[in-house]
């Protein structure tokens, strides 16, 4: 699986974004997909993932009722919906697939594949 991410920029608090992750291979719709976050000098921290079938989801506490994942099957695309958005929030976005039933969604070594980040500047 190829994973490409798109859609950070620049950004004013209270803004919002919408990050999109395009995968290739026909096998996409059996992976989980996930969103990690690095802000310079910090480790890399789970944003948000979904399930293989769309049907739950699952946030880290500071971007829960603020951020939302969605996929789209037809078009082996997900998306990371972000509103509300605070100079915290600044930070390379990543996307990650694994295959289903690999452990906690929120570890990023449970992940296999992984994108090239999106940088996300938020303003104050």
């Amino acid at each position: 699986v190829q994973l490409q991410a798109s859609g950070g920029g620049l950004v004013q608090a209270g803004g919002s974004l919408r990050l999109s992750c395009a995968a290739s291979g026909r096998t996409f719709s059996t992976y989980d997909m996930g969103w990690f976050r690095q802000a310079p000098g910090k480790e890399r921290e789970f944003v948000a993932a979904v399930r293989w079938d769309g049907y739950s989801s699952y946030y880290a506490d500071s971007v829960r009722g603020r951020f939302t994942i969605s996929r789209d099957k037809a078009k082996n695309t997900v998306y990371l919906q972000m509103n509300s958005l605070k100079p915290e929030d600044t930070a390379v976005y990543y996307c990650a697939a694994r295959t289903s039933y690999s452990g906690t969604y929120s570890t990023a070594g449970n992940y296999a594949y992984w994108g090239q980040g999106t940088l996300v500047t938020v303003s104050s």
